[in-house]
Formats: C-alpha cells, sequence, structure tokens
C-alpha cells in the first residue's frame, strides 16, 4: 500500500460507484461487472470505505487502491476502451457524511444503487448482523429498541469525523430500508443524470438485461460473457407477523413514492 501511494498521481478516481444499499445484492452486482472489460476494480477488495469510514486517510491512500493508468490502458482490450474505474460500498448512501463528501471531492461521479424490497432488506440485515454477534436481540425488539439506539448518532458521527457509530453501522434496520429520503438527499448533492438505481429481484431475475440497461448509462459496451451468481446471500425463514406489522408502518412511504422517485415501477408491494 505504501508503494501505491508513492504512485497516487498516476492511479484514477472512478468513473462511477456502487453506493449501496446494504444487503441488496451489491456484492453480486460487483462480481458481475469486474468481469466486464472496461470495469476496473479496486486492487486489493472491494470495500475500500473511504468516503465513509477511511475519509481521514486522505485522497493519496484513496487512489492508492486503484490501478496505475497505464496498467488500466494495458490491460483493457482495445475494443472495450476506455476503462471505468469503480468501487462499492454498500454503507456510502446511509452514512450521512459520504455522499457530501463524494459530491464534493467527485462531483461528475456516476452513482449506482441496488435497492431491494425494503423489508427484506431489514430483515436481512438482522440475520447479518445477529450471525456476527453485533446484534443479540430478536429481530421484534431490535426493531423496537432502534430508535433509541440511533438517538443523536448522526449528529455525533458530524461532529467528529473519526467517530465510527456502532449502532448507526450495524444496528439500523428499518431506517436503513427507508430509502426514498436517502435517495433525495443523494439527488440534492448530484443531477439525477448521474445516478442509476437497479432493483435487486429485477437484477436476479433478469441479470442480463438489467446489466446491458446498466451498461449503457455507464457508456460502455455490452458484453455477452458475464456469468451471473448469488453472492453473500444468507437462508431465509419467515420475517415474524409482528415484527412485519411494523416495518409496514415505518415504510410505508419508501413503498409509496420509490416508483416516482426512481422514475421506473418498484416490484414491491405492501399487504
Amino acid at each position: 500500500m505504501q508503494a501505491a501511494r508513492l504512485t497516487a498521481a498516476h492511479r484514477p478516481t472512478p468513473a462511477f460507484i456502487v453506493a449501496g444499499a446494504q444487503r441488496c445484492g451489491t456484492t453480486s452486482l460487483f462480481r458481475a461487472l469486474e468481469q466486464h472489460p472496461q470495469m476496473t476494480r479496486p486492487s486489493f477488495h472491494k470495500g475500500i470505505n473511504y468516503f465513509d469510514l477511511n475519509y481521514g486517510q486522505g485522497a493519496g491512500w484513496y487512489r492508492a487502491h486503484f490501478p496505475l493508468e497505464v496498467t488500466q490502458r494495458f490491460r483493457t482490450r482495445r475494443a472495450y476502451r476506455p476503462s471505468l474505474p469503480f468501487e462499492a460500498s454498500g454503507y456510502y448512501i446511509f452514512h450521512p457524511a459520504a455522499l457530501p463528501r463524494i459530491a464534493r471531492d467527485l462531483p461528475d461521479v456516476k452513482i449506482v444503487l441496488m435497492l431491494r424490497d425494503p423489508m427484506e432488506r431489514a430483515y436481512s440485515a438482522w440475520k447479518h448482523e445477529h450471525a456476527r454477534g453485533f446484534e443479540s436481540e430478536s429481530f421484534l425488539r431490535a426493531l423496537e429498541l432502534e430508535d433509541s439506539r440511533l438517538e443523536g448518532e448522526v449528529e455525533r458521527m458530524l461532529a467528529d469525523p473519526s467517530y465510527e457509530s456502532h449502532a448507526h453501522r450495524h444496528l439500523a434496520y428499518a431506517t436503513r430500508s427507508d430509502y426514498v429520503p436517502q435517495i433525495e438527499r443523494l439527488l440534492s448533492l448530484l443531477p439525477a443524470e448521474q445516478v442509476y438505481v437497479l432493483y435487486s429481484e429485477d437484477f436476479f431475475g433478469t441479470p442480463e438485461q438489467e446489466m446491458s440497461a446498466l451498461t449503457t448509462f455507464l457508456g460502455a459496451r455490452d458484453f455477452p460473457g458475464i456469468i451471473f451468481d448469488r453472492h453473500n446471500a444468507r437462508p431465509s425463514g419467515s420475517m415474524p407477523r409482528e415484527a412485519r406489522d411494523v416495518l409496514q408502518v415505518k415504510l410505508r412511504r419508501t413503498y409509496e413514492e420509490i416508483s416516482e422517485l426512481v422514475g421506473r415501477p418498484s416490484p414491491w408491494r405492501l399487504e
């Protein structure tokens, strides 16, 4: 990494960023994108987490994660140029400081979002955090505790850029599934023509069609050799009825307004 930082000036910033949302299939999307000959992933790992957790490391540290520009030109097939560097973090869309930082530092970057049925995303997130040991409560109890757990956390994060909120990152289930306020904030920072939203249900249902539309948005050529698969999926039982009732109240606005905001009908329905 230290050697890469010395050559940071010769490394690009991303042409686009997959900014979330968590537990919506962004890893599967990342694995598909990295197969495209025009797309250049970070050299080390998928999640740089620069604009949310590592912003204090500085721009040189960030650029050190991408291959040298000359290396990208060498790797990219002549028929599939220019190279489009990208990275992904499922926390960017939700972290209170990440989007303003992106808009300030990379005003021309394109943002890609992958969104899943909000209630299913919340339940999947709880299972994920519970399995990792970050959550000890039942899903229903976690939803009941969520507001008190998050109280004041955004303000602390904005007041102290070095502060990492465990509750905000790991225990925000309904709030993180409330996509409409997050997308509205994004659209207040970057032009709508730089933002593209995929529904994960559509992506996994017709991946070739969805990828073709995405590559068109990114200014890339279609590439027929991509293999689509699911990554980081967790087996899912039925969500408790009581928890579903709570989420229907908390997430009603997102269900009702997401289609108009995105400009494309969502596949989700309230019961």
